[in-house]
């Protein structure tokens, strides 16, 4: 593939583009904060409304499920509109849905904290888009993984502070002596917070320079510069299936791992308790990623996930065979091997689309939406066989995403 940037590139990425690079990092940070908060927000939710696991998913279903509504339209946005366009539009939606949160607090109705999750995602899908291929561009195809999972690991330092923060903020609220509407109401200083943030990126990114990047491929020496039909692509498309695997599978484990914790065989938790151990859940992969990034120059990407994705499935066996502390810190491990997955499988997937690149990286974004369906599967097996034996599905996810890495991931014409 030929990349023609607005900057020299000088080892693995130009010196011109570093400064968008960094910017472009805290965009990661700040959607896996906003992701990880949802962690916190799902048995916070669960006891105002006195839902059952599978009403307290919707709440994931609606925030992923905008990927699966907004990421195509969002991939046709980017291209007409540019990539840094894409970015302060995408960035001012995401906080139009923090700031609905004021209203759901005030009003105490669950549909309506549903539709702000679906703003703020729909916001966040649309960064996604943008974001995502801009990394993977910025320098040489080879080293694309490693680039991305190294701003991912960004992205894994917000979804580990989340919890912490996210806790403090809206579980103090939750007494013994507290109103409904007090319990309500705790998240709107998060939530407001956020908002502003965002809209402060929004006019940064209106200020800096980013590339803009003319994206040709070639072709037995020839620059092709019409679009191909994404369906041309087999490691596109298997790259898809193994994106909703994989976010289907972390998100799936991470929204149940206070209610896991809880359990009387597990650790016993309470709900403030438990929610610190998921910090550690989301610190594994940001720890793993950092280690990734230097790894994936070393060793092929496609191997690395596969041993990742087996090593997950193994400790997921584990946490549902066993009890006690053994099984708690064994699906606390599945982090640190979710680590390389995402970044790994995106470039992957992305490898020889030139033109099509925008096009393919919102048909990827479109399997973000694994994050809405698989959580909402595993609180209907958790609602009738239990939800210790519900994690033998994202077990499975791993298993597919093991494929991919070994096979499914191969260019083939």
């Amino acid at each position: 593939m030929h990349v023609q940037n607005t900057a020299p590139v000088a080892g693995n990425v130009g010196s011109g583009q570093r400064f968008a690079l960094v910017a472009l990092t805290s965009l990661f940070f700040m959607w896996g904060f906003i992701t990880s908060l949802n962690d916190i927000l799902i048995p916070h939710l669960k006891a105002v409304f006195s839902l059952n696991y599978t009403q307290a998913m919707l709440t994931q279903f609606c925030f992923f499920g905008a990927y699966f509504l907004v990421s195509i339209p969002a991939g046709n946005l980017v291209k007409k509109v540019g990539f840094q366009k894409g970015l302060g539009i995408g960035l001012m939606i995401a906080a139009a849905g923090c700031l609905l949160f004021i209203a759901a607090a005030k009003v105490q109705t669950y549909w309506v904290f549903l539709t702000a999750l679906f703003v703020l995602a729909s916001g966040i899908t649309i960064l996604q888009v943008a974001a995502n291929p801009l990394v993977t561009i910025m320098g040489p195809s080879e080293t694309a993984s490693s680039r991305l999972t190294m701003t991912q690991a960004f992205n894994s330092l917000g979804t580990t502070v989340a919890p912490i923060i996210g806790s403090v903020l809206i579980f103090s609220a939750v007494t013994e002596f507290a109103t409904e509407t007090a319990e309500a109401e705790s998240v709107i200083v998060p939530y407001f917070g956020l908002a502003i943030t965002l809209i402060v990126l929004a006019l940064i990114f209106t200020r800096i320079s980013l590339p803009t990047p003319e994206l040709e491929e070639e072709q037995d020496g020839h620059i092709v510069s019409s679009e191909k039909p994404l369906t041309d692509y087999r490691h596109l498309i298997l790259g898809v299936v193994a994106i909703f695997m994989y976010v289907g599978a972390e998100v799936s484990i991470g929204s149940f791992l206070v209610n896991f914790f809880g359990l009387e065989d597990i650790a016993g938790l309470p709900e403030s308790s438990a929610a610190h151990y998921i910090a550690y859940y989301w610190g594994g992969a940001m720890v793993g990623r950092f280690a990734g990034a230097i790894l994936m120059q070393k060793i092929d990407a496609g191997k690395l996930l596969a041993v990742n994705s087996v090593m997950a499935a193994v400790l997921i066996a584990i946490a549902i065979a066993s009890s006690g502390w053994v099984a708690m810190w064994a699906i606390l491990l599945v982090g640190l091997c979710n680590s390389i997955m995402f970044p790994t499988i995106f470039s992957l997937a992305l490898k020889g689309l030139g033109v099509n690149t925008s096009r393919g990286s919102g048909l990827l974004c479109l399997g973000i939406v694994g994050g809405a369906i698989v959580p909402v599967i595993q609180g209907a097996f958790a609602d009738t066989i239990g939800l210790q034996l519900s994690f033998a599905l994202p077990l499975l996810c791993y298993l597919y995403i093991a494929y991919y890495g070994v096979s499914g991931a191969k260019v083939r014409h």
